[in-house]
C-alpha cells in the first residue's frame, strides 16, 4: 500500500527510481492505448487509401468532445493527489463520482447535439466527398463509446491520483486486447460475422472501452479500496466539489481540446485542401507521432499526481526536483526518437501501404512530413512534461491560454497563410506551423514553470464548502 505521508523520504520522492515506478504503469497504458489506435489505423489501411484518409477526420472529430472531457478530468488527478497529501482520504472517492456526474451528464447532450450533424461538420471541414460517409459512420460509433469511457477517464485518473497507477494499466490492457480481436473480426468479418469495414473499427473499439470500464468499476468498488476510501459511501452529490473539478477542469479541458482536437482538426482541414494522398500522408504520420508521445504522456500523469501530493503535503520545493527528473529522462528518449524518424522516414512511410509503387506519393510527402516531426519532437517532451507539473499545481488557465493562442494564432492562421501563399509547398506548409506551434508552447510551458508563480495557487481555497445533496450519510 502507498503510504500518503512525505517526510523522512523526501530524497526518495524526487529519485529517478520513485518516478519511474509511479510513472511505469502509466507510461505502459498510454503506449498500449496508442498501439490500439495504431493497430486500428493499420488494419484500416488493409482497406485502401480512402479508408485510412477517412479514420484520422472523424478520430479528431470525436475528440473534440472528448479531449475536452478528459482534460477536465485531469483535475480529478489533481485533487485526488491533494486530498491524498492533506490526508483526507473520502474526499478522494467523493471527487471521483462527482466527475462520473459530471462526464456522463456531458455526454449525453454531446450524442443528442453531434450524432445528426456529423455530416455538416466534415463538409465544413472541406473533407473529399468519397470519404465523408465513411467519416460519419465511424464517429457516430465513437460517440457512442464515449459515454460508456467516462468511467476509464475518471478511473485512470483516480488511481494516478491515489499512486496505484497499476490498476488502470490491467483494465486498459484487457480493453485493448478485446478491442484488436474485435477490430480483426468485425473490420474483415471473421469467423462468421459480417465484414463492417470502418464500422468494424468502430464497434471494435466501443466493445474494448466497454469491457476496461467495467473492470475499472469492479476495482473501485472492491473492498480493498473501499476500505481505504470509503468508495461506496461517497456516492453522494455534492455541489461544491463538482465546482472544484469545473473551476480547475474547464481550463484544463479546454486545453487538451485544443492541444490535441482541435489541433488535429485544424491541421486535418488544413492538409485536406491538397488531396487525400496528403490526408492519408499526413494520418499515417500522427500515427508515429501520438505513439512516440505517449511514453511521455504517461510519464506527464505521473507528475501530475507527484506534485499534487507533494503540494498537498506542503512540499512544493520537493516538485522543481521531480519535474527536473521526468523532463531530463523524456529529453533523452524524445531526442532519439526524432532522429529515428529522421533515418528512416522512407521505411516508416512504407510500413502502411501493401503497394509502394502505387502509393509512392503517399510515401513521399510522408516522409517530408516526418522531417518536421523530427524537429519538435525535444520540444514537444518539454511541453508535455511541464503541463503535467503544472497541471498538479492547478495553474490551467495559463496552459489553456498558451494552448489555445498556439492552436489558433499559429498554426491556423499561420497554417492558413502557408497553405495560401506557399501552395507549392503542398501539406508542408501546414506542418511547418504546427512544428512551430508546439516549439513555442514548449518553450511557454517551461518559462511558466521557471517562474515559480504556480506555487501561489490553493486549490482549496473556495471558503465553506456547499453543502451536498443529503442521501442520509454522515457529513464529512
Amino acid at each position: 500500500m502507498t503510504n500518503d505521508k512525505i517526510g523522512t523520504t523526501d530524497l526518495d520522492v524526487t529519485s529517478l527510481k520513485y518516478m519511474l515506478r509511479l510513472a511505469a504503469p502509466m507510461v505502459v497504458t498510454t503506449i498500449s492505448f496508442t498501439i490500439m489506435q495504431f493497430v486500428d489505423r493499420f488494419m484500416v489501411s488493409r482497406l485502401g487509401t480512402n479508408a485510412l484518409a477517412a479514420i484520422l477526420p472523424a478520430g479528431f472529430a470525436s475528440f473534440l468532445p472528448g479531449g475536452f472531457a478528459i482534460g477536465a478530468m485531469t483535475s480529478l488527478n489533481t485533487f485526488v493527489s491533494q486530498s491524498l497529501g492533506r490526508g483526507d482520504r473520502k474526499a478522494c472517492a467523493n471527487y471521483y463520482w462527482q466527475a462520473i456526474y459530471l462526464g456522463l451528464a456531458y455526454f449525453v447532450a454531446v450524442v443528442a447535439i453531434m450524432w445528426p450533424m456529423a455530416p455538416l461538420l466534415f463538409k465544413m471541414m472541406g473533407q473529399p466527398p468519397a470519404i465523408i460517409e465513411m467519416e460519419v459512420i465511424y464517429l457516430r460509433i465513437i460517440l457512442y463509446a464515449q459515454i460508456i469511457a467516462v468511467v476509464n477517464w475518471a478511473s485512470s485518473q483516480f488511481f494516478m491520483g491515489i499512486h496505484q497507477p497499476i490498476i488502470t494499466l490491467f483494465s486498459s490492457l484487457c480493453g485493448q486486447v478485446v478491442n484488436i480481436v474485435a477490430n480483426y473480426v468485425l473490420i474483415f468479418g471473421k469467423f462468421g460475422f459480417p465484414r463492417l469495414e470502418i464500422a468494424g473499427a468502430g464497434w471494435g473499439t466501443f466493445s474494448g472501452i466497454t469491457v476496461a470500464a467495467g473492470i475499472n468499476m469492479v476495482v473501485f468498488l472492491s473492498g480493498r479500496i473501499n476500505a481505504r476510501f470509503e468508495s461506496r459511501r461517497a456516492l453522494r452529490i455534492h455541489f461544491g466539489k463538482m465546482m472544484d473539478l469545473l473551476r480547475f477542469g474547464l481550463p484544463a479541458g479546454f486545453g487538451l481540446m485544443v492541444n490535441v482536437a482541435l489541433w488535429g482538426v485544424i491541421l486535418v482541414g488544413l492538409v485536406g485542401r491538397f488531396g487525400t494522398e496528403a490526408l492519408a500522408a499526413t494520418s499515417a504520420v500522427l500515427a508515429f507521432t501520438s505513439l512516440s508521445i505517449m511514453p511521455v504522456v504517461g510519464m506527464g500523469t505521473a507528475l501530475t499526481a507527484a506534485v499534487g501530493k507533494t503540494i498537498g503535503h506542503g512540499k512544493k520545493d520537493l516538485a522543481m526536483k521531480q519535474t527536473d527528473v521526468c523532463l531530463r529522462v523524456s529529453l533523452i528518449y524524445m531526442g532519439l526518437v526524432g532522429l529515428c524518424f529522421f533515418l528512416f522516414r522512407y521505411e516508416l512511410m512504407a510500413f502502411w501501404t501493401t503497394d509502394p509503387e502505387r502509393d509512392r506519393g503517399v510515401i513521399e510527402a510522408g516522409a517530408d512530413i516526418l522531417i518536421f516531426a523530427a524537429v519538435y519532437q525535444m520540444f514537444h517532451a518539454a511541453r508535455t512534461i511541464y503541463t503535467g507539473a503544472l497541471r498538479g499545481a492547478g495553474d490551467t488557465v495559463y496552459l489553456a491560454a498558451v494552448s489555445g493562442a498556439g492552436a489558433i494564432v499559429v498554426l491556423w492562421l499561420g497554417g492558413a497563410i502557408m497553405a495560401i501563399a506557399f501552395p507549392s509547398l503542398g501539406a508542408l506548409g501546414p506542418w511547418m506551423a504546427a512544428a512551430t506551434s508546439i516549439i513555442l508552447v514548449g518553450l511557454a510551458n517551461r518559462w511558466r514553470f521557471n517562474s515559480k508563480r504556480w506555487m501561489n495557487i490553493n486549490l482549496f481555497s473556495r471558503g465553506e464548502p456547499s453543502v451536498p445533496l443529503s442521501d442520509g450519510a454522515p457529513a464529512e
